[in-house]
């Protein structure tokens, strides 16, 4: 229920802090025109007061420098989706939600936190590109992620029945209509046809005050497939941010070590980066996990669910090495899947989906429904490869066992390849799996063992 006290509007101005104008650049004024000062005249040929014509010329080169600087840099923050942050000032859901809250248009489990209480803090803006928003926020001493595939509440599309219901006095709302456009949405989002008894987790509930504004938000959250994705899979796996709550049509989920192609090892490993043999301890667990959700995903499901964005940024690690998908706008499910990659062609340069391949039939000129490649293949080449591409001198394992694993990611990666001897993927993985494990086995035993004597000492002391 929305709290009669007044929304926060203190907590809704916060500025955003991922990006911003060059510092500095503000108290610089007019840059370049600054830097000029009209020369005094000292003779009398020119009227006193009066610019000169070289200074006249002078001014207008710098003016038009100045511009073409700030209309580079302007296009420069534009084309960078972090530094896009700072020209939408407003945190989530803005002046506008939260009145929106208060008079029960829109709702969610967050909205009271973020509106009222002020429990749920903006810290900044991560991303922003052509209205896709992700934010951090503290909620309740915990940081979290805020996300939306739109900016506004009013950008996405309302739910007709709720307005045909509004003109009929709400008599004619029938839920079982509801659910079918609920289910309608799921189909449309994920290309599965769940039962109705698979939907509880997507349910508005049962009419009661602020029902309509339920019905409302969730309507707009459906429309954003990831949120489909992680409500639905919420635990059920492991491998899957799960959905924290929401407010209106923003959700929110943990925030978690994500990765990057700019680290040593694409994950933040923290103290484990400094131990001996700690590197290659926290990148084998790390592979295993991997492992460990191409399996889940490939045999967990009633369907299997692909991963056609492969890049660390798109994952993340938790304490204990567990790698997390926390982008899966671009996962599907295998009827989905079959339904992106089945399209006309000329070549099989057609058939590509980011990370998803199928081939071109030249005869019908339709690329397969079936996908050639897996997602182990494309974690081998993207990821697997970056840390087992050639042995490393000091990392604690056996140089036989680096070459091993070096040998089996090449021949993962590219199955195709000249040295490859074409095998048959599940072996491929259940000898990767084997070696990842030995590796750690290997690692362990090579643990510098505490002196017997000291510990003894340490005991009576």
């Amino acid at each position: 229920m929305p709290s009669a006290r007044g929304p926060r509007q203190d907590a809704l101005d916060e500025p955003q802090a991922g990006c911003g104008p060059v510092p500095g650049a503000r108290a610089r004024g007019g840059g370049l025109l600054a830097s000029l000062q009209e020369p005094r005249a000292e003779s009398g040929l020119w009227p006193p007061g009066l610019p000169s014509p070289a200074f006249v010329a002078l001014t207008e080169v710098a003016l038009l420098t100045e511009v073409a600087l700030l209309t580079g840099l302007q296009a420069l923050i534009s084309f960078h989706p972090e530094c896009s942050c700072w020209s939408r000032p407003e945190a989530p859901p803005g002046r506008a939600g939260c009145r929106d809250y208060q008079g029960g248009a829109l709702v969610g489990d967050l909205c009271e936190d973020l509106c009222v209480a002020g429990d749920l803090v903006y810290q900044r803006c991560l991303y922003y590109e052509r209205g896709k928003k992700v934010l951090q926020a503290d909620w309740r001493g915990r940081p979290v992620i805020l996300k939306s595939k739109k900016e506004a509440f009013s950008s996405f599309q309302p739910l007709g029945l709720l307005e045909e219901a509004a003109a009929d006095g709400d008599q004619g709302f029938l839920e079982a209509e509801l659910l079918l456009l609920v289910a309608g949405e799921v189909k449309s989002a994920l290309g599965l046809e769940l039962a109705n008894g698979s939907l509880g987790r997507l349910w508005p509930g049962r009419r009661g005050p602020g029902w309509r504004g339920q019905v409302a938000s969730l309507w707009a959250l459906l429309q954003q497939e990831e949120f489909i994705y992680l409500s639905l899979l919420r635990g059920l796996s492991r491998h899957v941010l799960p959905v924290l709550g929401s407010c209106g049509h923003f959700y929110a989920v943990e925030l978690l070590a994500a990765g990057s192609a700019h680290l040593q090892a694409l994950f933040p490993l923290g103290p484990a980066a400094g131990v001996h043999g700690g590197w290659a301890s926290a990148v084998g667990s790390i592979a295993l996990s991997f492992l460990d959700m191409v399996h889940h995903f490939e045999h967990d499901f009633a369907h299997r669910l692909h991963l056609c964005d492969v890049k660390p940024e798109n994952f993340a690690i938790r304490s204990d090495f567990t790698v997390v998908a926390i982008d899966v706008d671009m996962a599907f499910f295998e009827p989905k899947m079959r339904e992106i990659l089945e399209q006309n062609c000329t070549g099989d340069e057609d058939c590509s989906f980011f990370d998803c391949f199928s081939k071109c039939d030249l005869q019908a000129n339709r690329c397969g429904a079936q996908r050639i490649n897996s997602n182990l293949q494309v974690i081998c080449d993207k990821i697997f490869r970056h840390w087992f591409s050639s042995p490393v001198q000091g990392s604690g394992l056996s140089f036989q066992l680096q070459q091993q694993l070096q040998e089996v990611v090449r021949e993962c990666a590219d199955p195709g390849g000249p040295a490859a001897p074409h095998r048959a993927a599940p072996s491929i993985f259940w000898e990767l799996q084997s070696l990842l494990q030995a590796a750690l086995q290997e690692l362990q035993v090579a643990e510098p063992q505490p002196d017997p004597g000291l510990l003894k000492l340490r005991a009576t002391s």
